[in-house]
């Protein structure tokens, strides 16, 4: 069961790859794929609850499907926001995808009392047993 949601998480990640490539994205927009919603870990600079709420923020898939949303309710509704509602979308996919990463790779959405309590277990060499 885990590898087919492994590979379940993989086909998300790739069809965000592929509507970034489609979409025309830049070089940028990959490397932040791989790296930029994990800018949410500097929360834990605060303390753990602060980290587990700015990483889960950014590595929610109902944010990431929202921030698209609206970038592609702008360009069905003709508002004109100009380069905005592109730029939602494309962020939408990036957040989305990343996600889709980070579970493939056993990352979960964070516990407010460890960084490695995640909605998937625990994570790394010192797991704990519940």
């Amino acid at each position: 069961m885990k590898t087919l949601l492994k590979l379940e998480e993989l086909a998300q990640l790739l069809v965000c790859i592929i509507t970034l490539w489609m979409h025309g994205a830049a070089w940028w927009g990959y490397l932040l794929l791989l790296l930029g919603p994990d800018i949410g870990m500097l929360g834990y600079l605060v303390n753990a609850r602060a980290g587990a709420f700015t990483y889960n923020l950014l590595h929610h898939k109902g944010i990431a499907l929202l921030v698209a949303g609206i970038g592609l309710g702008t360009a069905y509704f003709n508002i004109p926001i100009g380069m905005a509602g592109d730029g939602c979308l494309v962020a939408g996919i990036i957040l989305y995808g990343h996600t889709s990463l980070d579970r493939m790779l056993g990352f979960g959405l964070k516990f407010g009392d460890h960084f490695q309590h995640t909605h998937l277990g625990w994570t790394g060499p010192e797991r704990k047993i519940t």
